[in-house]
């Protein structure tokens, strides 16, 4: 395969990160945007230089030289939208979280299979080059034994409506970036089984706008001894941050994903470059710079395209995703219910996450 074609389904804020990261990539190209909405789908092409736009999303579906779909809309839709791809022949990639139940993982899970496609999960801090770096300190025994990995994200509060709407997002801020920190955290430990988390959430300045949380505090500790503390808010005022912690026998490495690359910026009168989720640009700011680089999105789509045209073993799978969300859900069951709870664990079937805590709230 000398080139992969890729076709957006979604036209928000993700899908930009998209279609701007695979412009980066040698050997792939955007060649179709779909959206619920045609006039979104068509300025969304206009915009990025994307030749054809469908509406709805099954007409891009069919169109026979698209190789693989990124998948960029609320978690409610992932299952259909990815076990639809598939089945249309096309390798999907889908944005976390991987869905909102675990049988919807399964059944995404068990479609790749039977179409013998590639579900492939999208997990942008195995790729960020800070990030990357850290792992390469580990594996090569620059901190000794690892015990303890932290990784926090925490700004204001999402861009997009549907984010705040807990039917379809499945809950707060763990759920829309706990993700990030728990499967960072397997990654760095070379994933070994997660053996119980404990948790603690609330909502303490957004009860007007969602029933989710908007600030958490999750504990994993897995097989082996090694723990992993995730802070996520939407809480945080004043801009994006994003670290992480790791802690070993004999060293400990810190790194400082956004602001340690940014611009420490004042203006009396502020300025038109949008600071990642912050509020006003006047006073003192973090100007972001190369923040999707940063972030670790064109190297993700690099090694996404790698995977599909040449074979490469995936660094992150749907397994992981499927991992990922079984230990957010024993997350929100252990906020809600005030104790540890021990893993595998088996959330009643229809349940989204956030719905194990709200309900032990209301008793």
């Amino acid at each position: 395969m000398d080139i992969v074609r890729y076709g957006l389904i979604g036209s928000g804020f993700v899908s930009t990160i998209h279609a701007e990261s695979i412009a980066r990539v040698k050997g792939a190209e955007v060649v179709a945007v779909a959206s619920s909405t045609p006039e979104h789908a068509q300025a969304f092409a206009a915009r990025h230089g994307i030749p054809r736009w469908y509406s709805p999303y099954a007409r891009l579906l069919e169109q026979s030289d698209i190789d693989a779909v990124v998948i960029g809309v609320p978690n409610d839709l992932h299952e259909e939208i990815a076990v639809a791809a598939l089945q249309s022949g096309k390798h999907a990639i889908v944005e976390k979280p991987l869905c909102v139940t675990l049988d919807q993982a399964d059944r995404m899970i068990e479609a790749a299979r039977t179409t013998k496609r590639l579900l492939l999960y999208a997990e942008e801090l195995l790729f960020a080059p800070k990030y990357v770096r850290v792992k390469e300190l580990v594996d090569d025994g620059a901190l000794g034994d690892i015990y303890l990995v932290k990784q926090s994200e925490k700004h204001s509060g999402p861009h997009s409506p549907w984010f705040w709407d807990v039917t379809r997002s499945g809950g707060g801020a763990m759920m829309d970036m706990g993700c990030h920190g728990v499967e960072f955290a397997r990654w760095i430990l070379n994933r070994p089984k997660a053996a119980s988390v404990t948790a603690h959430m609330g909502t303490y300045v957004h009860k007007g706008r969602t029933r989710g949380e908007d600030n958490s505090i999750l504990v994993v500790e897995f097989e082996g001894g090694a723990t992993a503390l995730i802070e996520d808010s939407w809480a945080k005022p004043g801009g994006m941050e994003d670290v992480t912690e790791v802690y070993g026998s004999t060293g400990v490495a810190y790194a400082d994903l956004l602001r340690g690359s940014s611009i420490l910026t004042y203006s009396s009168t502020g300025y038109g470059y949008a600071v990642e989720k912050a509020e006003t640009t006047r006073g003192w700011t973090f100007t972001m710079f190369e923040e999707m680089f940063n972030s670790g999105y064109p190297a993700e789509f690099q090694h996404f395209t790698q995977v599909i045209a040449q074979g490469v073993s995936p660094r992150v799978t749907a397994e992981d995703g499927r991992a990922v969300l079984e230990i957010l859900f024993a997350g929100y069951e252990a906020a809600g219910a005030g104790r540890r709870v021990h893993l595998p664990f088996a959330p009643p079937a229809g349940k989204k996450p956030v719905d194990l805590w709200l309900e032990r709230r209301s008793v």
